[in-house]
């Protein structure tokens, strides 16, 4: 007789960063937000009917999607939200990359595409990054069900130009290709301009990084109206309540107080720019990061070394395994004072 473990569905999982529990560390692993979320979202909180939870949710989301809208200037059936931008990303996978063609997507970037790939049965592949962590345009010219890119790129911190995106959608008219733009408020460039050029393009965001807002896990995509609908009548068919009563409340008070959004991602860059400098001067060496974080390879000492020995100061970095990348850390942007104790501590340690 056969097992029924015989019948399982095994797959290597992606990995999320450490969530240590300790009163004083400095995280630094998981490219949160340093700063709290809005205080029109502490005031939403405080006004939110408790009652309310007793019933099922909007299924359309409909007053954070018109608040997205509004905020990006496009309609309401250009917006997609979900819980978090992994569920849209895996929702926008599993509606679009159904051909028997590999999509692609760079061999170093965001962990989870070549999970979600696997999963849902879909051939991939993983054109190399060039020696400066930078796609290369011509790897994306070849057949394949579909193009994902990531910008800036996750863990390297690099944005790709306007030219280069162009060019890899003007040869890839006939498949989806999704800009995932988690980090894009760090950069100040994003491609929702070219939603409007290009019916095959959805552009991928998050309430995680510079709303402050990881813990509600809200997500949205944004493309013609047409690509919406598909990913909405695939959502609906496994799942329609996806964003609660309370995570809607909060995420339209967070998206409609520019001031405060504006104010703390500019803090978030210039501590990035500050911490660029000093760690140049420690002798680490990097791409121009876009990003909230810093993706480092010291010219001297092993990333792991100094990962393990900032960790015993409860300074908790991002160390990757992959052979191409093990000697990197990635270093998330905190408060100014954080980076600047973070930097006394490589001090010490190098």
């Amino acid at each position: 007789m056969s097992s029924w473990k015989d019948n399982l569905r095994t797959i290597d999982p992606y990995v999320p960063g450490e969530q240590p529990q300790l009163k004083d560390m400095i995280k630094l692993n998981t490219n949160e937000n340093p700063y709290p979320p809005s205080p029109k979202v502490k005031e939403a909180l405080e006004k939110f009917e408790l009652d309310t939870l007793r019933l099922y949710p909007d299924p359309d989301s409909a007053l954070l999607v018109e608040a997205i809208a509004k905020r990006y200037g496009v309609e309401n059936d250009q917006v997609f939200v979900g819980v978090g931008s992994d569920d849209v990303l895996a929702i926008a996978f599993m509606t679009f990359f159904n051909s028997k063609k590999p999509i692609l997507f760079p061999d170093i970037t965001y962990s989870f595409y070549d999970v979600w790939a696997t999963l849902f049965n879909i051939p991939f592949e993983r054109p190399a990054l060039d020696d400066d962590f930078n796609l290369v345009a011509a790897d994306y010219y070849k057949q394949n069900g579909g193009v994902v890119i990531a910008n800036p790129n996750a863990p390297t911190g690099i944005r790709q130009d306007e030219s280069f995106l162009r060019d890899v959608i003007e040869h890839n008219r006939d498949v989806v290709v999704i800009i995932d733009e988690a980090y894009v408020d760090f950069s100040g460039e994003s491609a929702l301009f070219l939603t409007k050029e290009y019916d095959n393009v959805l552009v991928v965001q998050t309430f995680s990084k510079s709303r402050s807002m990881a813990g509600m896990r809200i997500g949205y995509a944004m493309g013609n109206p047409e690509l919406i609908k598909a990913m909405n009548d695939v959502r609906f068919s496994y799942n329609s309540y996806p964003m609660t009563r309370l995570s809607v409340a909060l995420g339209v008070a967070a998206i409609e107080d520019e001031d405060y959004f504006q104010k703390t991602t500019k803090q978030i860059i210039e501590t990035r720019e500050w911490t660029k400098k000093k760690l140049t001067e420690l002798g680490f060496t990097f791409g121009d990061s876009k990003t909230n974080f810093i993706f480092v390879k010291h010219e001297t000492e092993d990333a792991e070394d100094i990962f393990e020995k900032l960790r015993e100061k409860h300074i908790f970095v991002r160390h990757f395994t992959s052979e191409r990348i093990r000697n990197y850390l990635r270093i998330s942007i905190g408060t100014q004072e954080e980076m600047e104790t973070f930097i006394e501590e490589l001090k010490n340690i190098l």
